[in-house]
């Protein structure tokens, strides 16, 4: 496996195309007022081809204008990817978002998540960043993952990520 940090020229629309998205939930975390706790909950994601090659779109912007985007590639193949949006944020430390982080349903289990997380921590902190901020899927084993990675519930609600998807469980780790 390989870790590559990718430039603009490296993007391409089609890049995404056989990435399998596919998450069966079946629980989730939820969170009132700091504390955590489970709830049964079934849904499946997935991600039609046309999101996905939206996503691949947006690794551009997000390379063009000073974020990172890091790829986790098998044999010539996106197994996984995480996304470091280009703003920074924050009252008491600087954040950078991670607004992605997804490993491809096959390549699962393997610790591919945790090379990547890790190398978005370090280049967040290359970036300026204090701390990295997570929107964070709601489904047990996703909240299991952050946990594993050292996140925290954020100390500091960003309310534009919080408004995109209000059953996220809002998190930040430090990059330092």
């Amino acid at each position: 496996m390989n870790i590559i940090d990718v430039q603009s020229q490296d993007i391409q629309e089609t890049m995404l195309d056989e990435f399998n998205r596919s998450q069966e939930t079946k629980k989730v975390v939820k969170e009132l007022d700091g504390i955590l706790y489970q709830e049964t909950d079934y849904f499946i994601d997935d991600w039609s081809l046309e999101r996905r090659r939206e996503i691949a779109n947006h690794f551009k912007n997000v390379v063009t204008e000073g974020g990172a985007v890091i790829l986790a590639v098998v044999e010539e193949k996106v197994v996984g990817f995480a996304v470091i949006e280009p703003a920074s944020f924050g009252k008491t430390a600087v954040y950078k978002e991670l607004s992605y982080i997804h490993v491809a349903r096959e390549a699962r289990g393997k610790g591919i998540g945790a090379y990547l997380f890790t190398a978005a921590k370090n280049k967040a902190r290359e970036m300026g960043a204090d701390k990295l901020y997570i929107g964070a899927h709601p489904a047990t084993e996703t909240q299991a993952f952050y946990k594993k990675m050292g996140c925290t519930l954020a100390k500091e609600i960003n309310t534009e990520i919080f408004q995109r998807e209000k059953l996220d469980i809002q998190l930040e780790v430090s990059v330092g």
